[in-house]
């Protein structure tokens, strides 16, 4: 086995190897990671056959974990979007903040919408919404599409069940539920971060919406939305249950160490929850058909099974790491500098820059990160959730044009590439900046 600054070259390679062979030849990251595992594992000197039992392994435990999570996230995302679930939630947050309040509005929708909803999905489904009310209010489209994206980008990269920090969570073996308590309040930070630049510096960039339809029009199209409480609860409940399981984990025993506890243990465990999610989604289901029920569902499986494959191989990826001293010289090495939770956010945003994927950037850098987390003193409950964190701040770091989500935002807010960039890249920058603050703030006083 090799040792010394030779592992930390292998790393380096291996980091190098994802991020062209992603960014520049557009190999998918199944394979890519895939790849890299069986490298890292040979060059460092392991047996072969023990080179293919760790990758195996890796790939299975991860998904033992967050595999059904992942499905069942998906499926209530995929039955938000086809039942008009997420414009109910869009019009709910408009009624409480007013229309005068309209880009604060979009900030906070999009940021509920993609607690379940991959982000690019979300502002696909959200801008003919967003499209009327810049008609409506005067506001520049380029306003009204910073404050949505970044919205939808902070939750997108830090708040469970997304697939992303689940991922991350999962790999590092970080509480569930204290990541989302957590990742909801870094997340505010982020989300007003986006807020305030859309308002200060989007603004100063005048694009007009390019309507179709005008609002009410808009709102005729969908009579028979799922009223608030049907299209909430697929995704409130299972945070407050998951959450609920983390709170009787407490040392001080806040519901007793019998039936109460374990009740919460189980309804809160993130699998049973997010399955629970699933069934409460039904009720926005327009009939119990083949069509909806299979076909719907159908569709979720579909769209969770990249991410599931994606996150079963950055599993083989991280367990490989584990299994080599790697980890522990990388660990001592960086210790030196006192880099501790800036680590992640460093590789993440390296990652995420280079290859454009959110998902990929928390899904790699968390696996590399792992072993690490013991030599960077970083092993207690709330340092792994602040890790996640780190890892996802780095993840936002930055959208630009080799992120899908960029096009997304750019072409169906009418934004010509310069003024993307100047709006929505420079957003995120500033989100990912912000929240690498915070977290090190917190992790200052807590870690």
């Amino acid at each position: 086995m090799q040792e010394g600054s030779i592992l930390l070259l292998i790393l380096v390679v291996a980091i190098l190897f994802i991020i062209y062979m992603t960014a520049k030849v557009k190999l998918h990251a199944f394979l890519v990671l895939l790849l890299a595992a069986f490298g890292v594992g040979l060059a460092s000197g392991m047996p072969a056959l023990e080179v293919v039992s760790n990758i195996t392994s890796g790939f299975g435990g991860i998904l033992k974990y967050i595999g059904i999570v992942i499905i069942a996230g998906t499926i209530i995302g995929t039955i938000l979007e086809k039942s008009g679930g997420t414009l109910t939630m869009a019009n709910a947050v408009l009624k409480v903040v007013g229309k005068a309040r309209t880009v604060l509005a979009m900030s906070i929708t999009g940021a509920i919408v993609s607690i379940p909803v991959f982000c690019d999905s979300g502002f696909v489904i959200l801008s003919s919404l967003n499209k009327a009310l810049s008609k409506k209010t005067g506001i520049s489209m380029a306003t009204m599409a910073v404050a949505l994206s970044t919205g939808l980008y902070a939750t997108h990269t830090l708040v469970p069940p997304t697939p992303g920090p689940i991922a991350a969570a999962g790999t590092i073996d970080a509480d569930l539920g204290l990541v989302i308590l957590v990742g909801l309040i870094v997340s505010i930070p982020a989300i007003l971060a986006g807020y305030f630049w859309s308002v200060k510096v989007a603004s100063k960039y005048y694009v007009e919406p390019q309507l179709e339809i005008d609002y009410e029009e808009l709102q005729k199209q969908h009579k028979s939305l799922p009223n608030n409480f049907d299209a909430f609860a697929p995704i409130v409940i299972p945070i407050i249950l998951i959450t609920l399981k983390s709170i009787a984990a407490f040392p001080s025993e806040p519901f007793g160490s019998g039936s109460i506890k374990t009740f919460f243990e189980f309804i809160g465990n993130p699998t049973v929850a997010l399955l629970l999610g699933v069934f409460i989604a039904f009720r926005m289901l327009p009939s119990l058909s083949e069509e909806h029920i299979n076909g719907w569902i159908g569709d979720g499986l579909k769209n969770a099974a990249v991410i599931i494959m994606i996150t079963g191989a950055g599993g083989a990826f991280g367990s490989i790491l584990k299994a080599t001293p790697i980890g522990n010289y990388l660990g001592q090495t960086l210790a030196q500098y006192h880099i501790g939770i800036l680590l992640p956010f460093v590789i993440a945003a390296a990652l995420k820059t280079a290859q454009g994927s959110s998902t990929v950037a928390l899904i790699t850098t968390s696996a590399i990160v792992a072993p690490l987390l013991p030599a960077l003193g970083l092993t207690s409950a709330i340092a792994k959730a602040l890790v996640v964190m780190a890892t996802g701040a780095g993840a936002m770091t930055i959208s630009h044009a080799n992120d899908s989500y960029f096009w997304v935002v750019s072409q169906f807010s009418g934004l010509d590439t310069s003024t993307a960039y100047k709006t929505h890249s420079m957003a995120t920058l500033v989100q990912g900046i912000v929240t690498i603050v915070v977290v090190s703030a917190i992790a200052a006083v807590f870690v």
